[in-house]
């Protein structure tokens, strides 16, 4: 009898394809793989890569057991293969044998230190075990080893060209397979920060400290999403620890001055960066930041002086060029115009940096008088800048009718004698660049009131009262002020009390919070606090148009872009406004900046008597002022008034044919608002 003929092993070739196919069958059909993988090794009996394959498609089939059986048996037979180890460690987790476990995985990333995936493998197992130190370092260290996950890399790169749908898509992927994968999870942070979630951003990144205290990307970028949401007191708390694990870290020091000075200790803000430059002299961005901490306080000079040092170290620095061009008391040189439009005609600069050079040329040529060719850059600034910052004009329409349509001056009277009695708020409201920072210098100057700056605390708390931190529209504000019951009023009024306390370094008994953007919210205001005051500063909407689009904003205020968007805000905002003073006579009181100009004493005078004030010299004087003041308006607060800012923009008239058009009877009827 003849014996059968031994199975013909496969060629190279042949048996190269037959392994890719197992491959892509483990992702779908890890059984189908499983079975490959055994005819495979029938024809190739002891093939280590096939061998591997099954024993992870059984694994991935839910034969745990199985798995274990083939991965020892290979592990025994190659030491030295960390991807053997690895998946032996996890089919033994998965068969309830946490310690064998630990054990294959220690000698995965022993033999291979940088291996990322076997220590998330590890970090996870540790988590599960309750060992947090040891998961702690294990996630550490895959973070540290991240860089060669292609799905992350993936990630990052989508991140850091604001594709941030594909950036979420990817992470998320990665996230259902490895929940725990902190670098994941950092980077969803990241993602969904660019789409203005704060909320997500701060749970994706405290359920990364949580599994990882020791990840200090993560924390530092926690502490930079507090530091946005202004709980600057949380923040620097995060900054401190970053900073006692690693105190000479220039970043982090970096950081803590950021939070300083956003807390208004900037002298303290302006040591730690001059500490810094003292060590690393050659930082451009710490001088930047060093120059703005100095143009707050009033050291025109010596701020100057820092951003050109930025420029002399880093030549392509636009926002440095920026700062230093938005100056109001400062002209450009030549040379330092020549250098600008060279530097914004390098073909490597991304869209954001250039975007800088342009507002920053506008500004030097519109200091020239060079208006045809400084509306050109700040038109192509613009654009720029809409590409990264969309604005939607519908969602502030939409905004405005429900906000008509739900506080009917019937819903104020059955809601009257709610609310907390504090007296001490009083909210500036408008547009931005309306003189509002003027008219905060002025009442800042009185001794019973102290500035604020621009608070985020009324929109937080508007936002954080609907389902997720998705939007005004979204979140059903304000139509679910309706279901709340009375007293809620009051307990809304004194969070904002409470969180804006931190803010209050004078102790005197009256702050001003002057976000502008809070007209939007102007009925919660009265609602929360109904003692409070509530200035609504106005220009000329002409004048406040222009000078909107040459404003570069550091972030917010993307409305601001366009001169089509500009004009449809303004619209809405007088709409808005309107409606509050037919429903709610007298409750919040008017001020155009040209009448201040044109009258400071009699305008202070009725602005002091009408917040309760007694009248004192030095708001006639707040120029005299020392306070720091962080708006961009901050040298012009400290001059008398002038008149020659109120037309400025009839030297552009000739280019804003579209924002006269698309203002229309808010021009004709100004400073009344239009007939509604």
């Amino acid at each position: 009898m003849n014996e059968p003929n031994p199975p013909q092993r496969p060629s190279a070739d042949a048996a190269q394809a037959a392994i890719a196919h197992i491959e892509r069958l483990l992702a779908s059909d890890p059984i189908a793989a499983e079975q490959r993988a055994a005819e495979f090794l029938e024809q190739a009996p002891g093939h280590d890569i096939a061998l591997l394959l099954r024993g992870i498609a059984r694994r991935l089939s839910g034969n745990a057991g199985g798995a274990v059986e083939i991965l020892e048996t290979l592990a025994g037979k190659s030491p030295g293969a960390p991807l053997v180890h690895l998946q032996l460690g996890l089919a033994l987790r998965e068969n309830g044998r946490s310690t064998a476990a630990e054990s294959a995985l220690r000698r995965a990333v022993a033999i291979k230190p940088d291996y990322g995936n076997a220590w998330l493998a590890l970090a996870d197992l540790l988590t599960s075990t309750g060992d947090r130190q040891g998961a702690d370092q294990a996630f550490v260290m895959h973070a540290r080893h991240s860089a060669q996950d292609p799905q992350l890399r993936s990630a990052t790169a989508a991140i850091r060209d604001r594709r941030t749908a594909d950036a979420i898509a990817v992470l998320n992927r990665v996230l259902e397979r490895h929940p725990n994968d902190v670098v994941a999870l950092c980077l969803l942070a990241e993602a969904v920060m660019q789409e203005r979630r704060a909320n997500d951003a701060e749970n994706l990144l405290a359920r990364c400290l949580e599994l990882a205290p020791g990840y200090h990307t993560a924390r530092q970028n926690y502490a930079v999403v507090l530091m946005r949401q202004d709980r600057l007191d949380e923040a620097l708390r995060e900054a401190d620890l970053l900073l006692i694990a690693d105190p000479a870290n220039a970043a982090y020091g970096n950081l803590r001055a950021a939070i300083l000075s956003r807390l208004g200790e900037h002298e303290r803000a302006a040591a730690i960066y001059r500490d810094l430059l003292d060590r690393f002299p050659g930082q451009p961005a710490t001088w930047a930041s060093l120059g703005h901490v100095l143009r707050i306080v009033g050291r025109r000079d010596e701020c100057v002086d820092a951003y050109r040092k930025a420029i002399e170290l880093a030549p392509g620095f636009g926002e440095a060029w920026w700062n230093l061009a938005n100056l109001k008391t400062l002209q450009i040189t030549d040379p330092e115009l020549e250098s600008m439009r060279a530097q914004a005609q390098r073909p490597e600069l991304t869209d954001e940096q250039r975007l800088h050079f342009h507002f920053a040329i506008g500004k030097a040529l519109e200091d020239r008088r060079e208006f045809a060719e400084s509306f050109r850059h700040y038109a192509e600034g613009n654009r720029l800048r809409r590409q990264t910052s969309p604005h939607d004009a519908g969602q502030v329409d939409e905004h405005v009718r429900r906000c008509k349509a739900l506080f009917t001056g019937a819903f104020f009277a059955e809601r009257a004698g709610s609310g907390s009695p504090a007296r001490d708020p009083i909210f500036i409201i408008g547009l931005p660049r309306v003189g509002s920072t003027l008219v905060e210098q002025i009442l800042a100057s009185h001794s019973a009131v102290e500035a604020t700056n621009e608070l985020v605390n009324i929109s937080g708390i508007a936002l954080s009262l609907g389902p997720s931190n998705t939007g005004l529209v979204e979140n059903r504000y304000p139509e679910l002020l309706a279901g709340l019951p009375r007293d809620a009023f009051a307990g809304l009024g004194e969070r904002y009390i409470t969180e804006t306390r931190p803010y209050r370094r004078l102790g005197r008994p009256f702050f001003a919070d002057k976000m502008p953007n809070n007209f939007a919210h102007a009925g919660f205001i009265h609602l929360i606090l109904p003692n409070a005051r509530i200035i609504d500063v106005r220009r000329h909407p002409m004048a406040c148009g222009w000078s909107l689009f040459k404003h570069l904003f550091a972030r917010g205020q993307s409305f601001s872009y366009g001169l089509g968007d500009i004009a449809a805000y303004y619209r809405s905002y007088v709409e808005l406004m309107a409606h509050f003073d037919a429903v709610l006579p007298g409750r919040v009181y008017r001020l155009h900046y040209e009448s201040l100009v044109a009258d400071t004493a009699g305008e202070v005078r009725r602005l002091l008597d009408h917040c309760g004030l007694p009248f004192e010299d030095a708001c006639l004087k707040f120029h005299d002022s020392r306070r720091a003041v962080s708006t961009p308006s901050s040298e012009q607060v400290r001059s008398p008034i002038f008149r020659d800012a109120l037309d400025q923009w009839r030297h552009y008239e000739p280019w804003l044919g579209t924002l006269r058009e698309a203002l229309g009877d808010c021009v004709d009827a100004y400073p009344a608002p239009p007939a509604q």
